[in-house]
């Protein structure tokens, strides 16, 4: 099938942008990378008599690192996180980028385009969530900055604006013993998980947890927080038996779906398991630091 006619706008710099948005509201999409925004569009799911190109604008592409924080343009693309060594810097990033469809996908898709769709069962979007990035979002009048907890507002729903823009993501660069892991179950390399987990973890010089971050992707309807596990594990030392027990609260707190692809059931108890498995690579990566 072929999409329905929509005019299609190459704006060359973010006041460009921003100025068509205001001046076609939600008559206008953004397209960065297109992976799953022109299939949709193809197959008549969706139409926007506007569509306005990203991919010239230059100022919304690369990666830099100041003062502790790892700033990524919203159309870097995702094969860029797992093959650049600016990106190293965020190893949460280069874990989960090669789980992220297949190399054709990461080649075009952009880091920004997947946070800005908001799958639950995105990784990045996860990654985010995992390290309180922070997204700059931009419009005609003023750039404002919305932390990650306030950026995922449900099923493919953002913080965005019609009028507005994700124009970059800052993730915070961790310090010192620190380990890291992505873990998920999906039926094939490259389909989205049915369930997963990223996790940090940073530890003093006696080994005590004092920086935790796990966040679950494939069981909400946004990435969802473990924070009750993060705060169980800080300030401890833990075993393998400590381990599955914070894997075990953290698929405790979940409400996740029944659909097609797997029952609640199964991504609960799935899920305590990928959680146990991520924290135990992240433990033994710091400990080995």
């Amino acid at each position: 099938m072929k999409p329905a006619p929509f005019e299609h706008h190459a704006p060359e710099s973010v006041a460009e942008v921003t100025g068509l948005l205001d001046e076609h509201g939600d008559e206008a999409k953004l397209l960065a990378g297109g992976q799953s925004l022109v299939p949709m569009l193809a197959m008549r799911l969706t139409h926007f008599p506007h569509l306005v190109d990203l991919n010239h604008v230059d100022e919304l592409t690369g990666i830099t690192r100041h003062n502790g924080t790892l700033t990524i343009g919203a159309t870097t693309r995702q094969a860029a996180i797992e093959r650049t060594s600016e990106a190293a810097a965020v190893p949460l990033l280069g874990l989960a980028a090669p789980l992220i469809g297949h190399t054709q996908i990461r080649n075009r898709g952009t880091v920004g385009g997947s946070i800005a769709h908001a799958d639950p069962a995105g990784e990045l979007p996860a990654v985010a969530l995992a390290l309180d990035a922070e997204m700059d979002i931009a419009s005609a009048k003023n750039t404002r900055r919305v932390p990650a907890r306030e950026f995922f507002t449900g099923t493919w729903e953002t913080a965005v604006q019609d009028h507005e823009l994700l124009a970059a993501v800052r993730f915070p660069v961790w310090s010192g013993r620190c380990g890291f892991a992505v873990e998920e179950m999906a039926r094939r390399h490259g389909d989205f998980a049915l369930v997963g987990a990223v996790c940090g973890v940073r530890l003093d010089d006696g080994g005590v947890i004092e920086q935790a971050a796990v966040a679950m992707l494939g069981v909400g309807s946004t990435p969802i927080r473990a924070g009750a596990t993060e705060a169980a594990l800080r300030g401890t030392s833990p075993t393998d038996d400590d381990v599955d027990g914070a894997a075990q609260q953290a698929a405790a707190e979940l409400d996740p779906p029944d659909d097609i692809h797997a029952s609640a059931t199964y991504r609960r108890q799935v899920g305590a398991h990928i959680v146990g498995r991520a924290l135990a690579r992240a433990l033994v990566e710091a400990r080995n630091d």
